[in-house]
């Protein structure tokens, strides 16, 4: 009885066969897909395909104008303090079995990113008008 027990729990290599038969399925579609395109497709090699795509839109002047740097920084500003609201959602799961150390823990995580919030707004990073 043990014995029967202690084989299903085993690893063994035929244990991996549905990963590898999954594998070689999509594999195997994508190559299939891909050679049919290739095989059936139309084959129109005109000069105005065989030239570069460049967006469509010839391109005017110098590409190394100046830009302002305020775009990108409210662009990293939003990325940090979205990823802040990421890191409420296991709070928002758990906050039962954290308790109050938990909570004090969410406190001052929210304090570090508030005062974050007062530096950039006490520089003026968020002021469009300069």
């Amino acid at each position: 009885m043990n014995f029967v027990l202690l084989a299903a729990n085993q690893q063994t290599p035929f244990s991996y066969f549905p990963v590898a038969l999954q594998l070689i399925v999509a594999i195997g579609f994508v190559v299939v897909t891909i050679g049919a395109s290739q095989l059936l497709g139309p084959k129109r090699r005109t000069e105005d395909k065989l030239i570069n795509f460049e967006s469509g839109i010839p391109s005017v002047g110098n590409a190394r104008q100046p830009m302002a740097i305020k775009y990108f920084l409210v662009a990293i500003l939003f990325v940090l303090f979205d990823v802040e609201v990421i890191f409420f959602y296991p709070y928002a799961v758990n906050f039962r079995e954290l308790g109050q150390e938990g909570f004090m823990a969410v406190i001052m995580f929210v304090a570090f990113f508030l005062c974050g919030f007062i530096y950039i707004v006490k520089k003026g990073a968020l002021n469009w008008e300069d």
